[in-house]
């Protein structure tokens, strides 16, 4: 960091007074240029550390042991259900080093370096001579970023593990945390004195959430509400571990000081989703689909009487000429088609409307005087 720092000093200190001072001023905004989100990300450190104080305590020689370090040192992929490809992956991360804290920050200050370097050289009329040393620096910014995601990705996994089984795969809920792993990276502020694991861990399990709410269910939760929802899982797994039994709707919404309807609600959208080709009973060639009514279905008596109806009609249709049984299929739609207006027919058969209306009348005459002499009842309505 020392020779990055020296290349530095002295790229900045060829420039015009003017130059240096713009320079000066970029690198000591840099720090202050994040969103809002990055208080609130410290802010959750607190929180962060309350809900840990239990993976802290000391070691042999007295110094505080981080006991979410050493998880994250003991990832096994013996612990997931993994592919070949997780495997390995989980194979590669447990070889990286992990850092120290100085090293974090050194890295970090590389970083910021890098990501000034990038926006120096998006200006226009730079020497080639500085030109070149810029574009030194920011390659070692984006080599120190490398590193330092590199030496976090055993975090991911850990968190990962977390969130596993809550409806995503585990290379899903990896990616994600990488997602937000890249997030801190470019987010981390050495200078407040947070380790970066610390700082990363809120950004991974951010992402971690906010991929389970919108990608985790079939129907789509938002993610107040899946807040809500894991508050509501708490309280019930404590009530039932202190009383021996399930909480009723009232106890909860007194709990979570929400109304009992809404209580009922929350409940109502967590019940399991049932698929239809899931097996039913313990006859594996029957799936549930098969036992559930189609509505769109004719009833078999009905069915029976559509089926004589087409018969006898088409029996009937034959006694006529095809010209006959043409016209009145067009008008009234006998084949299954949509009816047509004498005009519309008079157009398809090449004819005027009334002589169609004149071949109707006969073939509807000649049907009926069929009907009648056949004696048997015709199936229509």
């Amino acid at each position: 960091m020392s020779t990055l720092r020296g290349d530095f000093d002295n790229f900045v200190s060829r420039l015009d007074d003017k130059e240096a001072a713009e320079w000066e001023n970029l690198l000591q905004i840099l720090p202050e240029s994040d969103d809002d989100i990055d208080d609130a990300a410290f802010a959750a450190d607190d929180a962060l550390e309350a809900e840990w104080s239990n993976d802290f305590s000391l070691d042999e020689s007295g110094a505080p042991r981080d006991k979410t370090r050493e998880a994250v040192l003991s990832v096994d992929a013996r612990d997931i259900p993994i592919n070949n490809f997780l495997k390995l992956y989980i194979q590669d991360t447990s070889q990286q080093r992990l850092l120290t804290g100085d090293e974090e920050v050194d890295l970090a200050k590389q970083i910021e370096l890098g990501n000034a370097a990038r926006e120096m050289l998006e200006q226009t009329g730079l020497p080639m001579a500085d030109r070149e040393a810029l574009t030194a620096v920011y390659n070692q910014g984006e080599d120190a970023r490398g590193l330092l995601v590199r030496a976090n990705t055993r975090l991911v996994i850990s968190i990962a593990r977390r969130y596993f089984g809550q409806g995503l795969d585990f290379l899903d809920l990896v990616q994600e945390g990488n997602i937000g792993l890249l997030r801190a990276v470019d987010k981390y502020d050495y200078r407040r004195g947070n380790r970066f694991s610390t700082y990363a861990t809120w950004w991974i399990r951010q992402s971690m959430t906010r991929a389970l709410a919108n990608y985790g269910r079939v129907i789509r939760i938002p993610a107040h509400q899946t807040t809500r929802l894991r508050r509501l899982y708490q309280l019930t797994q404590e009530f039932e571990q202190h009383e021996g039994r399930s909480p009723t709707p009232e106890e909860l919404a007194e709990q979570m000081e929400m109304p009992v309807r809404r209580i009922r609600w929350l409940q109502n959208i967590t019940r399991p989703l049932l698929h239809l080709e899931q097996p039913s009973g313990d006859n594996e060639d029957a799936e549930l689909g098969d036992f559930i009514e189609d509505t769109d279905a004719k009833q078999p008596p009905d069915a029976v009487a559509e089926k004589l109806f087409h018969e006898q009609l088409d029996a009937f249709l034959e006694t006529l000429s095809p010209r006959e049984a043409r016209i009145l299929n067009l008008r009234y739609g006998l084949d299954g088609s949509d009816p047509h207006t004498l005009k519309e027919v008079g157009k398809i058969i090449g004819v005027s409307r009334e002589r169609i209306r004149q071949v109707e009348k006969a073939a509807l005459q000649k049907l009926r005087h069929t009907i009648f002499a056949n004696g048997q009842p015709f199936y229509a309505n």
